[in-house]
């Protein structure tokens, strides 16, 4: 496929490059005979962008296989985390949430790809540039999704609420929330801005899974392959990414609100599924947090 070199601007560097190393992995497990997940779209991304261009998108060209930190490793985390999201977001879907708002949505393809009941409409929030890369690939290919699908360019370190709101959004309605891979690279306070926004417009029913990575890893967790090849194969510093504040207690915060949170390491649903990444010393994946809250209906009384 050729390069979209007019269009790749938002996904050339920084964060945005990060959503074109998740849709390679993607692809990677797209292709392996024992694929937890598989998202057809993935490797058309990859292959569309000249940052990428070369990168692999199947499992028969890493030549390390598993054992390749970024391409087998990290990329299994990716590949299990997409499943673990795409389950718990078709759950609440088969439990009657027809409104699903993806965070941070870069190139994910679950509008497409996942088998939506009737009634569905999923939102996708990101900046101006990634949206726009991205209905490009898709238009070229002719993708069309299997739900209603509605885009909204904001920066999510700001207000985004009232926009959201235009598009058609229903604040009455249960809402399906999914941050995936976004508040690492949120600084603190906009961290607490956005779930009090999700609070704010969440009805009863309403759930929310987000992955956090708290605290400062340890020097000798910094130095772990998995970041040493980020680094040096796709000019990606996870590190350097990754806002150095300290973190906020958000499954706190959101407990305080009424919330029920449950909270999951990658390797809770590596021993699910039979397969994933295993913890490993100076383990750069071992900090990082899934967690899943929902919005029960209150016992009694207003919502704290």
């Amino acid at each position: 496929m050729r390069t979209a070199a007019g269009l790749s601007p938002a996904v050339a560097a920084g964060v945005g490059r990060t959503a074109l190393l998740v849709a390679a992995a993607r692809a990677i497990e797209t292709h392996r005979p024992d694929a937890l997940a598989r998202d057809p779209f993935a490797e058309h991304f990859v292959r569309a962008a000249p940052a990428s261009a070369g990168w692999p998108v199947r499992p028969e060209q890493v030549p390390a296989g598993e054992a390749d930190p970024l391409w087998g490793r990290l990329g299994r985390y990716f590949g299990l985390r997409t499943r673990v999201l795409d389950d718990h977001l078709l759950r609440a879907a088969r439990q009657g949430v027809r409104q699903v708002v993806l965070l941070g949505a870069g190139l994910d393809c679950r509008a497409f790809r996942l088998d939506w009941p009737p009634g569905c409409v999923i939102h996708e929030v990101d900046t101006a540039g990634m949206l726009t890369f991205k209905q490009a690939v898709l238009d070229r290919i002719g993708a069309a999704p299997r739900a209603g699908r509605r885009v909204l360019t904001a920066d999510l370190r700001l207000d985004w609420s009232e926009a959201l709101l235009k598009t058609g959004f229903d604040a009455a309605a249960p809402t399906a929330w999914l941050a995936e891979g976004l508040l690492l690279y949120l600084p603190a306070a906009a961290e607490r801005r956005l779930v009090a926004t999700i609070d704010r417009l969440s009805a009863v029913g309403s759930s929310l899974a987000y992955e956090v990575k708290p605290g400062v890893e340890a020097p000798r967790v910094r130095a772990s392959a998995v970041y040493a090849a980020a680094r040096q194969r796709t000019g990606i510093d996870l590190l350097a990414l990754f806002d150095g504040g300290t973190r906020p207690d958000t499954a706190g915060e959101l407990t305080a609100r009424g919330w029920t949170v449950a909270t999951h390491t990658p390797y809770d649903f590596t021993a699910v599924h039979g397969r994933g990444p295993r913890p490993e010393p100076n383990d750069a994946l071992a900090a990082n947090r899934w967690c899943f809250a929902t919005l029960p209906c209150p016992s009694s009384g207003p919502r704290p």
